[in-house]
This record gives C-alpha cells, structure tokens and sequence, in this order.
C-alpha cells in the first residue's frame, strides 16, 4: 500500500516498510505457535527494529499498524522524531459504526459471536474496505484488494484475523497510555486521513488537537485506504511534514 509513497520520498528518505506477521508476505506462523495479539505484533516488529539497529525513526502508520507503532513510540519514546498517521486511531471517538458487531466480540467472545464475523476475513469483504467512501472507484487497483484477497485465503489465516479483531479491544484499553505519551512527548505529528472510511472516523483525527495542539490534520474525500486514491496528494503533505520536522533536525 505503501508502493506509490514510497517512490515520492525516496530521493532524501530511508523507507522502511515491514508487513506485519500474517499479513503480506512476512511469514504467518499457525496460532498455537505464535500468539496473534498486538502485544506480540509489537514485540516482533520492536525485535525487527532493533536487528536493523534503528534508533532513531520517524513512524508512518495505518489501521493495525497504529497501535503498533504506539507501542513502539511508549517503549522508546527517544527515538520517535515524527508521526504521521494514515487512518490509524488513537482516540475512541474515532470508532466507527463498522466496529459495533466485532465491540459486541468482545463483550462477549462467544463462537456464535466470532461466527458472525466470519465474513470479515474473506476476499468479498476486503475489497469492500478498499472501494467504501471513494467517489471515484475507478482510482483504486484492483492489485491490492486482490492480493490481500489471496492471502485472506492461505489455511488458517481467516482464523488469525478473527484473533487479532478480538484483541484489538486490548488496543481500546490503551489509548489512554497512547494518549498520555502524545501529552507527554508531544512528538510531531501529521494526520493524513480518508474522511469517509467506515472504521475510523475523522473524530479520531481532530482528537489529536487535546493532546497534539501543533498537530497537523489533514483530510481527503476518500476511503479507508487513501493511498490508494490520493498517493499524489499525501506524498506532498507528508515530504513537506518530513522536511520541516525531521530533516531540518539533523
């Protein structure tokens, strides 16, 4: 997703654009092997950052990949110089209607629960989450709903998924904590949202302000998956965002 961005920054940037386990090709262990929680996710990506001796990094993330990197940005705040965010929450006025049946899994993680989302992880339902809230659907490749559509299929993967939107509760409860670093800290930041994605609402991003008062919100009149629609634009607001806060800084 991040392939067209990518190409925009990497004349003054290093760009480092790991999958997380059991997405894209990074390897996807069975669940009784490996523990899909985003604790753990956390934990391998940190082991990630510190085999390529990264101590100093400015985080770009998306959906799963926000708490994540607010994981990473507790454990070492010192090394955060920037963050810039892409319809990844922080705040839980940014929950959208979408979550209300996967809140109910939590409340209550029953197998009749879990077996109402079944359709979340399949190929059908990704490629509504690339194409929901863009006017012009034309914009969007069919590659990248399709891939993932293909991997949503690999043997156990559909069940990993089911995990990790359980967990992701565990991610609600931090926000607080994740909040509290962005008082604390007061890292840059710059929001690159989709107005309309159905998870992730634009509350989410203007809530930055309690707490980031310099923060940078930006909107644009797509999806949940706006690189796939404004690459062009966010790759302007990014450079100039990494430029003004990151390069002149060392």
């Amino acid at each position: 997703m991040f392939r067209d961005l990518i190409a925009q920054l990497a004349d003054r940037y290093h760009l480092i654009a790991p999958d997380l386990p059991a997405f894209g090709f990074t390897e996807a262990p069975a669940s009784g092997e490996y523990a899909y929680t985003f604790d753990h996710l956390a934990k391998t990506i940190g082991q990630f950052v510190e085999a390529l001796n990264l101590d100093s990094y400015a985080l770009m993330v998306h959906d799963y990949g926000a708490p994540v990197g607010w994981r990473l940005a507790l454990a070492h705040p010192q090394r955060v110089t920037a963050l810039i965010s892409q319809n990844g929450n922080a705040y839980e006025e940014g929950l959208g209607e979408a979550w209300t049946p996967i809140q109910k899994y939590w409340r209550e993680p029953t197998s009749e629960n879990r077996r109402s989302l079944s359709e979340f992880p399949t190929p059908a339902s990704i490629k509504w989450q690339y194409l929901e809230g863009v006017a012009d659907q034309s914009l969007v490749s069919p590659d990248g709903y399709t891939l993932e559509g293909m991997q949503v299929l690999r043997p156990g993967n559909a069940e990993i998924q089911l995990d990790l939107l359980l967990d992701y509760a565990s991610n609600v409860k931090m926000y607080p904590l994740f909040q509290h670093y962005f008082r604390q800290y007061q890292p840059p930041l710059l929001a690159v949202w989709g107005k309309n994605d159905p998870f992730f609402m634009a509350a989410g991003a203007e809530a930055w302000k309690r707490d980031l008062p310099e923060a940078e919100i930006h909107f644009y009149d797509t999806g949940h998956f706006a690189l796939e629609t404004h690459a062009q634009e966010i790759g302007i607001d990014v450079r100039d965002f990494l430029d003004r806060h990151v390069r002149q800084s060392n």
